[in-house]
């Protein structure tokens, strides 16, 4: 399975197209956002032709943005557990390191999706590779827009910078 990951949109309309289109044109099935849209209008343009997921982000207060991912996806609280392909996988936005670790480290999992420091990155522990697609947010850190996809079967996991 090809999965789309992003995190930390920040309503950035115009980096959250350029994910869509990238998304897009690389055939993902499903897109998985590690959280901080911030508004609902930054929710809608990620209704595609995949199977969507959403993880609650630190700046995402609005109970809209939980409504609006509900109407063509599933929201998964402030951390879920989704199966794709096979693949076990724990969605949590990353607010706190130490639970981030956890996930990582417990063994229960293939991936660990998350987000908040809008720097992407992935590591390795025992079998479960942990992914940072980084942030597409303004001011990102260390100044790359990126999204990452996965593909499940072989693993193999790119990062796409944008804008």
């Amino acid at each position: 399975m090809h999965v789309g990951i992003v995190s930390d949109t920040h309503d950035n309309l115009d980096l959250v197209e350029a994910a869509v289109e990238t998304f897009t044109a690389e055939g993902v099935e499903a897109v998985v956002h590690c959280g901080d849209f911030v508004a609902p209008f930054s929710v809608t343009p990620f209704d595609g032709d995949w199977t969507f997921y959403a993880a609650r982000g630190n700046n995402d207060g609005e109970w809209a943005v939980e409504s609006t991912v509900a109407e063509f996806g599933t929201y998964l609280g402030e951390m879920g557990e989704i199966t794709l392909d096979g693949s076990e996988v724990a969605v949590y936005h990353g607010t706190s390191g130490a639970i981030v670790d956890a996930l990582v480290e417990c063994g229960n999992y293939d991936y660990v999706f998350h987000g908040h420091t809008h720097e992407r990155g992935t590591e390795t522990y025992e079998g479960t590779v942990r992914v940072n697609p980084g942030g597409i947010a303004i001011p990102p850190a260390p100044g790359v827009f990126s999204v990452a996809t996965l593909d499940t079967d072989g693993g193999d996991l790119q990062f796409h910078e944008l804008g």
